[in-house]
């Protein structure tokens, strides 16, 4: 099967079509985060350290932030968990305030990062 790569663009330039409040939930979750790469495409950020550890796409309703941890974990904003290769279990969050952005998210992005 062909595999077409999306377009790359600008973190302003992805923002720039969503509801600010986007960016603001995007900077308070990156904020402190360890030295990462922040691959922006036209459907989202992948953010990868050794690896691809956490995906953040602008969604009609909502930021989905989709976090990947060597453990499952509960929080009030879990949209759904998948289970990913090598026993990772991938969390996605749906956050639409930048005030729904906590300590938890915060300190689950970071061991995600770290691993």
């Amino acid at each position: 099967m062909a595999h077409t790569c999306v377009p790359g663009c600008t973190l302003d330039e992805l923002f720039a079509r969503h509801p600010p409040a986007y960016r603001e939930i995007y900077d308070r979750l990156v904020e402190g985060l360890g030295p990462v790469h922040e691959d922006a495409v036209t459907v989202g950020v992948f953010l990868k350290s050794a690896r691809k550890f956490a995906e953040i796409r602008p969604k009609a309703r909502s930021l989905e932030v989709a976090i990947s941890l060597a453990r499952p974990v509960t929080h009030p904003l879990l949209a759904r968990s998948l289970a990913g290769s090598g026993g990772m279990v991938w969390h996605v969050f749906k956050l639409t305030d930048p005030g729904q952005v906590d300590e938890r998210l915060r300190e689950w992005l970071a061991e995600s990062c770290d691993a």
